[in-house]
Formats: structure tokens, sequence, C-alpha cells
């Protein structure tokens, strides 16, 4: 990944010339605050997974959305961890930095009214690039009365030179329009990078392991801690039918008690619902297996961490 800089010009019908645009844009912010909603609903599909839980977004993900001359590669990343702790949780904030560094344009997001040490040190992260930064304020529609925006987004203004202030509602779609009318005045000209079609660039493998995680944050919640991930161990179609086999790793046996449930009821119920979103993803017949494996310490190994794709590529 890095800016683009050249100039882009594509011959259309009759000889018209028009100029393309495409650049990346990095969605960046505090953990919980929105952003893998935001993205999803920028692309209109789902490749970000998504829970009340901080930091559900581990990796470093493109979205990618085509227009008629301008290109977009967003890029998703885990929410900036205060407490650095074992080697994933430092692994996700050198993610966010190197983004930083590397893109086009940020869209810093915050929650409408609030403003803690977390965005702070977002911010500071962001100042240490030249980076032109949108800052994008969520969760709007749980403002009764918008009048009340206004005081806040001068006191935003006092905080950066942001390139421009802009209210949405990440889960209900209001103002995206807008943003990225504004994400694309921004872009910088050059070709684009990948087919018109494409939507992201991680494999269906990364993109089914996510989707099976993402059921067992939300149906287990704080029952289960950090230490859970999800390795794909087969991947393959047969006729018309996508068999995957995913396998959960735990930390301790007592996580892989919680997750398994009483006579592998809570397991199933994992199962079921993330077979569900698999075959809208992949629209197909979906055979899913599903187990769960202890394998302690991974989460402050690097070499499992490198294994896992945690380590950013």
């Amino acid at each position: 990944m890095g800016k683009v800089e050249q100039t882009s010009q594509e011959i259309g019908p009759a000889n018209e010339v028009r100029e393309t645009r495409c650049g990346y844009v990095a969605i960046i912010g505090r953990p919980n605050v929105g952003k893998s909603t935001l993205l999803n609903h920028l692309l209109e599909q789902k490749i970000s997974i998504t829970s009340r839980k901080p930091q559900t977004t581990r990796h470093r993900i493109h979205g990618i959305t085509s227009h008629e001359n301008d290109q977009i590669i967003y890029v998703d990343t885990p929410g900036l961890n205060l407490a650095h702790g074992k080697a994933l949780n430092r692994a996700m904030n050198e993610t966010v930095y190197s983004v930083i560094k590397d893109v086009d344009l940020v869209l810093f997001i915050v929650e409408r009214f609030v403003w803690n040490e977390a965005d702070q040190r977002v911010l500071e992260a962001i100042t240490q690039s030249d980076v032109r930064v949108l800052l994008v304020m969520n969760k709007i529609d749980l403002v009764k009365q918008k009048r009340q925006l206004l005081p806040h987004i001068d006191k935003m203004r006092k905080l950066k030179r942001f390139a421009e202030i802009i209210p949405v509602s990440a889960l209900n779609g209001h103002n995206l329009l807008v943003l990225e009318r504004v994400v694309c005045d921004f872009l910088p000209r050059g070709p684009f990078l990948f087919p018109v079609d494409q939507v992201t660039d991680r494999s269906s493998r990364f993109l089914a392991s996510e989707l099976i995680r993402e059921k067992v944050t939300r149906q287990l919640g704080d029952e289960v801690p950090y230490e859970v991930t999800v390795e794909i161990e087969k991947f393959e179609q047969q006729k018309q039918i996508l068999h995957i086999h995913g396998l959960i790793l735990v930390d301790r046996r007592g996580q892989k008690n919680i997750i398994v449930g009483s006579n592998g009821d809570r397991l199933k119920q994992i199962g079921i619902a993330a077979r569900s979103d698999l075959e809208m993803s992949f629209n197909m017949k979906v055979m899913l297996n599903l187990w769960v494996k202890v394998k302690t310490g991974w989460s402050d190994d690097l070499r499992a961490l490198k294994s896992l794709g945690y380590l950013d590529r």
C-alpha cells in the first residue's frame, strides 16, 4: 500500500478524455467508535466484522468502492489501544501507526459529544503525519437537538486544522453520501488500482474466519476474554456447496468449555449464526464444521501471531 501520485487519463467514448482519481483513505479512531460499521455502510457490503466489544477489528482491511471517475480504497484499522499489553495489542497499534503514514487521507472517527483520553491519543498519532484529516462525528442519530452539535464542532476546530468536519450516522447511513463526495474531492489524480467490481483485497478464507469470530464475540461478550481467534483449516467448494472447517483458538481450557457450552449447545448456536452470514456473503450453501482448541499464550507469541496473519502484511 502506498500513496498514489500518478496522473491518469482514460479515453472514453468518441476519444473523450476523462481524468481519474484514486487514493487510500484510512478510517482511524479509538476502539468501538463505529469504524467498521462506517466501512460496511460505505461499501454497502459487509467485509469488516462488528460487535459491541472494543477492538473487534484486529487487522488492516481494505474496502474498495469505485465510481465513474473515482476509486476510494478505504483502510479499516484496529482501535488504537492505550494499554500496549500483549504482543497482539502492540501489533494492532503498530498497524494503526503505519497506516497513518502511508495514506492520502484520514477519516478520524469520533462519537458525537464524547472526547476522552483515547480520542486524544489518536489525535496525537495523526498529528505526527502531515496527511490531511477529515473529522467524522459519528452517531449523531442519538442527538435529539442537532443545534447542540454546533458548539461541539467549534470546540473540535480548535484541536486541529481539520480539512472538514462532517457529522454522520454510520448505522443509519445519514450524511454518508456527503462524506463520500468530500472524500472524492481530496483524492489525488491517478489510475484505478483495483478492478471496478472488486470490493476488498482480503481473501475469502480471511472473510470466513472473521465472520466466525464475530459470532463468537457477539454471543459470548465478556464471558470469554480477548484471547479468541479463528483459523480456517479447510475452504473448498464441491459442486454447489462450500465446505468450511474452522478452528476456534482460545487461551485456556475454561474458555473452551464456555464456547462449547453444555452438550455443545453454545458452539452449535455460533455455527448456525455463522453459517447464515457465510451463505449470504458467498451466495451459496455452506457446510460449516467448527472445533475449539486450547493454544495457551497465542496472543503474546510473535510466531503464532505471524502464522495467524496478525502481523502487518
